[in-house]
């Protein structure tokens, strides 16, 4: 895919062979392991880390800077977010492979140029007070990210090429944050790509559903964590227990009720991803021991 460096005018074509070039030949990073991301594994009962689900999207429009602004000046410690291009290289932060949902436009997100991007409007649809709100560019957000002191889960939407995945470390990079991105998504070649490329950067695997030996696949592609749906606990509640004893943590998404968040934190998941960050912060608070 040919285009633009984000945020510069610069043809990413050379910058990219450049890249490539460099990531390959460095020496290959030592293992990052779940704990230095997550913290200790969480026991049954003890409280999870809470990644407010792209952004605080209670408070403003999805995958937009207001809503990562919002989760980024909480508590909370992670955000979560998505990342696609656009038709001319430059990694955005949107959910959907369609414009359709979340702004005034239409048609895939790969087909339109950032230029054309930028004039849509992708906060209308939430509130009046959002309208004009623009599809931020993954640097956008990085300028904002890089003070916070906090850790973002990227998930890498759909397949990602290795040069492509290059472009997100080497922006993580300029703005010295690599030791706090986290890669995550649901296409394996994509998390090969990713340990190719981006070695030092930890990744997550996200699964609908677990496989029957979840150990054996976060192994396989050199993942710190699973990042699954709550159902697939249900299916095999000793998944965590063995994820644990591996050393691999184990993150649900989307949790939003106090019902799903108890059994969650029964189960000693070590992470929630929610669209009510603020809420289960508190929430999580008021219901610590001792409290």
């Amino acid at each position: 895919m040919l285009g633009l460096r984000a945020g510069t005018g610069i043809p990413i074509v050379g910058f990219t062979i450049a890249l490539v070039m460099f990531i390959t030949l460095s020496p290959g990073a030592s293992r990052v392991y779940a704990s230095s991301v997550f913290g200790a594994l969480r026991a049954p009962g003890e409280p999870a880390l809470i990644a407010g689900h792209r952004g605080d999207r209670a408070n403003a429009p999805e995958n937009t800077l207001p809503a990562l602004q919002s989760a980024l000046d909480s508590s909370m410690e992670f955000v979560e977010t998505d990342v696609q291009l656009t038709a001319d290289g430059v990694p955005v932060l949107i959910h959907d492979t369609t414009l359709d949902r979340t702004t005034n436009g239409s048609g895939p997100v790969d087909a339109i140029t950032l230029k054309k991007l930028r004039k849509l409007d992708a906060g209308g649809w939430y509130a009046k007070r959002f309208a004009g709100t623009r599809v931020p560019t993954l640097e956008e957000f990085f300028v904002i990210f890089a003070p916070s002191g906090k850790k973002v889960l990227l998930e890498l939407k759909g397949f990602w090429e290795k040069e492509e995945v290059a472009l997100v470390a080497e922006l993580a990079r300029q703005y010295n944050v690599q030791d706090r991105v986290t890669l995550a998504s649901f296409d394996f070649t994509t998390l090969m790509n990713a340990e190719s490329m981006a070695p030092s950067f930890p990744r997550v695997i996200i699964r609908r559903m677990l496989p029957a030996d979840p150990v054996g696949l976060a192994n396989h592609y050199g993942a710190i964590a699973i990042l699954t749906h709550p159902s697939s606990l249900e299916a095999d509640p000793g998944a965590v227990e063995a994820m644990h004893e591996a050393g691999l943590g184990v993150l649900l998404y989307t949790l939003n009720s106090k019902e799903r968040w108890s059994e969650a934190l029964a189960l000693g998941v070590d992470g929630i991803i929610t669209d009510k960050p603020s809420t289960l912060d508190k929430w999580l608070a008021a219901t610590a021991p001792g409290t």
